[in-house]
Order: C-alpha cells, then sequence, then structure tokens
C-alpha cells in the first residue's frame, strides 16, 4: 500500500527557505525578550485533561487533539463516552501550562517571574492563511507583579521586537475588562449574560453599533439594555477623547487611570513608530482576563497577530493563593506570513561558499577540500561539500539560488 505524501490536514511542511527566517526571528526574538529580563522556559507538548478542560481557555477547550488513555488504563469496555477515554491533550497555548508550571516551582523562581516560552501548540481548527493545526506561540509573561509595570513592560518589549523585525505603524489596540464589565453594568445586563454579550460587541468592527443592537435583541436581551448600550457607543463614536468620555460616564475610574498611566509610560519610551489606541470595543476571547487587555494590528493581514492581557485569577485556580499575572503572546505564524509575502531576506548572513568535488576524487585530494572547507568555517563562512552533478549547470543555479555566490569546482586532475 503507498503512504500518504500529503502532511495532514490543518499542517504543513516547512521548506528550507521558510526555516531560516523562522530560525531568524526565533533567535531574534530570544535575544530582545531577554533584554528586558525574561527568562527562557519549557513546558511539555501534552497537558492533563482536567487542566485544558477548566473553562479557562474559552472558546479553545472546544478546539483540544485529546489524547486517550495508554496501556492498563485504556478500559474501552467500561467506557460509557468518548471522554471516559482520555486522560491528556495537546496544549491549545502556552498560558495554562505556565500556570501549572509556576504552581509548581513557585518557591524556586525569582518574585516576579518573568517567563519566556516559546513551541509548538495544537488546536482542532479550520486552517485559513497564516492559522494552522499546529503552529508555534511566542509568550512573554511577567507572574508576580500587581502594578501597571506588568503591562508597561509587556507592551515595551513587543513592540521593540516588532521594530527590529522592521515593522512600523502599526497599532496596539488596548482596552479592560473591567470597563467591558462597567458599560454592560450601566446599560442594565446580568452579570451572568456579559460573555454572550461581549461575543458579539466583539462583531462591532465587521457589523457595526446597528449591527450589535440587532444581533443583542436577537438573542434575547432586554431592548432597554440594548438601547442604552448602543448609546454609550454612539456616544464614545462622537467623542474625541474615547478614555476621558468612559472616565466621564463610569463611577469607578481605577480602570481608566490605569489606562492612562500604561498608555503614557509606553509612549515615552517607544522604539518604532506606533499607535497605542484605546479600543472599547476590544474584547479578547480568553474568559481567564481580569483587567487590562491588548491586540496587536498589522497592515496586511486582516486579524489579530498578537494579544494578550492581565490575568490575576488564573494560578490561584490551581494554587488558592492569588498571584497577579500579565503576559503578550505574537502570532508568530502570522508575522512569519508577512515577512515571506514581503520577500523577506535574513539580513547578516554568513557567506555561502559551495565545493564541487568531481566523482571518484582521489582520497588525498578530498582530505585537502575538507581541511580547506574547515578552515574556511573556523572564519565564519558557510560551507557546503557536494559530489559534481551531471547536470552541473542545473546544479550550479540551484546553489546560487540557495544563496552561495562562491563555487569551487574540484577535479581529480
Amino acid at each position: 500500500m503507498a503512504l500518504n505524501k500529503k502532511p495532514v490536514t490543518g499542517m504543513k511542511d516547512i521548506m528550507p527557505e521558510e526555516m531560516e527566517i523562522r530560525d531568524y526571528v526565533i533567535a531574534l526574538i530570544k535575544e530582545t525578550y531577554k533584554s528586558f529580563g525574561f527568562t527562557p522556559m519549557e513546558t511539555p507538548a501534552m497537558e492533563s485533561i482536567e487542566n485544558l478542560s477548566s473553562k479557562q481557555g474559552g472558546e479553545n477547550e472546544k478546539l483540544i487533539f485529546k489524547v486517550m488513555k495508554r496501556g492498563e488504563k485504556l478500559k474501552l469496555e467500561e467506557a460509557k463516552t468518548p471522554d471516559d477515554l482520555v486522560d491528556a491533550g495537546m496544549r491549545y497555548d502556552l498560558t495554562v501550562p505556565l500556570v501549572r508550571y509556576y504552581s509548581n516551582h513557585a518557591n524556586e523562581l525569582p518574585k516576579p517571574f518573568k517567563a519566556l516560552q516559546i513551541g509548538p501548540v495544537w488546536r482542532a481548527d479550520r486552517p485559513q492563511k497564516g492559522r494552522f493545526r499546529q503552529f508555534y506561540q511566542c509568550d512573554i509573561d511577567i507572574l508576580g507583579e500587581p502594578t501597571n509595570l506588568a503591562e508597561i513592560e509587556c507592551i515595551t518589549a513587543t513592540t521593540t521586537l516588532l521594530g527590529k523585525l522592521g515593522f512600523q505603524n502599526f497599532r496596539v489596540h488596548i482596552n479592560d475588562r473591567r470597563i467591558l464589565k462597567a458599560m454592560a453594568a450601566l446599560s442594565g445586563f446580568a452579570e451572568a449574560d456579559y460573555d454572550k454579550v461581549f461575543i458579539i460587541l466583539d462583531k462591532m468592527d465587521k457589523i457595526g453599533v446597528d449591527g450589535v443592537k440587532a444581533e443583542l435583541l436577537e438573542s434575547g436581551f432586554a431592548p432597554e439594555a440594548v438601547e442604552k448600550y448602543g448609546q454609550i457607543f454612539d456616544g464614545l463614536n462622537a467623542a474625541e477623547d474615547r478614555l476621558a468620555y468612559v472616565g466621564d460616564l463610569l463611577e469607578n475610574k481605577e480602570a481608566v487611570d490605569s489606562l492612562k498611566e500604561i498608555t503614557a509610560s509606553v509612549e515615552a519610551v517607544k522604539a518604532v513608530p506606533f499607535e497605542l489606541m484605546f479600543d472599547p470595543t476590544l474584547v479578547r476571547g480568553m474568559s481567564y482576563y481580569t483587567g487590562t487587555i491588548f491586540e496587536i494590528e498589522i497592515d496586511g493581514l486582516n486579524c489579530s497577530c498578537g494579544g494578550g492581557g492581565r490575568y490575576d485569577e488564573m494560578v490561584g485556580r490551581f494554587t488558592n493563593l492569588q498571584t497577579p499575572a500579565c503576559g503578550f503572546s505574537i502570532g508568530f505564524e502570522r508575522i512569519i506570513t508577512i515577512l515571506l509575502d514581503q520577500g523577506f531576506k535574513v539580513p547578516g548572513s554568513r557567506d555561502r561558499i559551495a565545493f564541487l568535488v568531481e566523482k571518484n576524487l582521489p582520497s588525498e585530494k578530498l582530505c585537502e577540500v575538507m581541511k580547506e572547507a574547515a578552515a574556511l568555517r573556523e572564519k565564519g563562512h558557510q560551507v557546503l561539500v557536494n559530489v559534481m552533478a551531471k547536470n552541473k549547470k542545473f546544479q550550479k543555479d540551484q546553489l546560487q539560488t540557495e544563496g552561495y555566490a562562491d563555487i569551487r569546482e574540484v577535479f581529480a586532475r
């Protein structure tokens, strides 16, 4: 039987040209985040199904690749539902594993702990451009810092990284879950309905205020609450200073003052031109966010290219000890997609030299070539030694395409 040559749907093979860019970007991510004091760490690809299904991952919990029990634990005859056969799953993000990791090792880690984690995650999602079922995430998180310094550091470090990759004039949308909840409460929605309201609000950029109002009414919410909610956003759209408008509207101004401090601090130190903008319709899908939330928008993709926020209650669900936490995840795959579309070339690549040696080259002459290649590598060159092909022109053209500008032919005579 012939084997299937195609990769699993929603996953992809990575060609050498893309791999070079990915390696470069990952190295730059590590270098940049380390300069801000973030510490590399790692967690396993699989987590217990209890942790992954703990109602903290929002819609992602519907996309888990579940792993069957193994050996004696797998009892097919006793299973009543498919979930009875499962005890683990592939991680769908890096935040839940980080929190489990911190809960186990908090006493051994510095406080606050500035974590840097890069690795693959898996979601049974519908594939599209820049989105796959297996993809890399690059996260920074600060655990144990209750002040706005955590948000300021996460935003500053991430925007600095984007600047080093050549991105400018992108937008960082920022909001606070406390503001979202206060506006929903002011409108008259029940607290138990907030998440449903926010899911509809998240469509504002696509369907507008009237579309949001119509969908809220279709979902059975009280007309007076929907009308009041619409009036708030009509006022926001007309306001010159949206944040000031919200501050005047809400009795609890703590979240507004917090956003003002974050914005002023980030603006004072930003290393690349970008816009940090208050966006009262920004929701973020994860239910674990408790305060500030933010998201990156880059021209070229009609979707978020990274995001994060504060999740002060998540660690406590593992340890019963409240631990403030804030994190930012960049959309690694989407950024790679943009760079590929732009024809990005890795800067400062080492000179590439290729030796094409004739077939049946005497061993003493081959030794000379290998010694010369070793000496060139010591000097920092990238050196390839290949046997000369019959179609030498095609071989040389291919090597030049791969960046080998210096091609040296070695013959037996």
